[in-house]
């Protein structure tokens, strides 16, 4: 029996949605292993619109479950029917729309809010002790749910490598532990049934990024 994977898109577009390419590369590894892939997203309005060119917000509204369709070539299911009971696993891509659509950290940093309906989702796996896959930012979700979990967002110390290298200290402030870790490397936390790795937190050939997402993928899969 294949093993059933939800995947939890965040709409479509890095700077307000699910990153594409790590959209992309979970879905083309859990294929490549064997697995199936259910994609879901929240049925609700984006926090807001950037104009991917400009990397300005627009006056546009969105919906989040809309534009993710856009990477799930339609064939997506609203988060609110996810059932853990059916599912192995479940990973959650990368890009600002998780920091913006599905939490408040782009806002409110460790002071941040989950949304209800991703929180529940996030507990349900974790409750039913079957692995949750994150990269990128998306580990913040785990870090402000499950104190003294590991995780890995890359390096905790500032450079042109790691630009985004500040979140690791915001996460060791929510009493969770960082794990530094390279780009095409996962981590895992064994005791919480956790894989990360760090994708786009690393200014990285995409490539690099692709391989760093298997990890995750192969480690989740492994877990299940």
């Amino acid at each position: 029996m294949a093993k059933r994977v939800a995947v939890v898109l965040a709409g479509c577009g890095v700077f307000d949605g699910s990153e594409i390419h790590e959209a992309s590369a979970v879905l083309v590894h859990l294929s490549r292993e064997g697995a199936q892939a259910e994609v879901y997203a929240p049925n609700i309005p984006q926090m807001h619109v950037v104009d991917h060119v400009k990397g300005q917000p627009t006056a546009e509204q969105r919906n989040v479950l809309v534009e993710s369709a856009r990477i799930a070539r339609g064939n997506i299911k609203d988060l609110a029917t996810l059932d853990v009971k059916g599912l192995d696993a479940l990973i959650i891509p990368g890009g600002f729309g998780v920091a913006k659509n599905l939490s408040t950290w782009a806002t409110q940093g460790k002071n941040c809010s989950v949304s209800k309906e991703v929180e529940a989702v996030l507990r349900a796996f974790h409750a039913a002790h079957k692995p949750i896959g994150l990269c990128c930012i998306s580990p913040v979700l785990a870090a402000k749910i499950f104190p003294g979990c590991e995780v890995t967002v890359g390096h905790d110390t500032e450079c042109e490598q790691w630009p985004y290298a500040k979140t690791a200290e915001a996460m060791k402030e929510l009493g969770c532990r960082h794990v530094n870790s390279q780009v095409t490397e996962a981590h895992v936390d064994a005791r919480n049934r956790l894989v990360s790795t760090s994708a786009f937190m690393c200014n990285a050939p995409i490539h690099q990024v692709h391989d760093g997402i298997g990890s995750m993928v192969r480690e989740v899969l492994r877990l299940a």
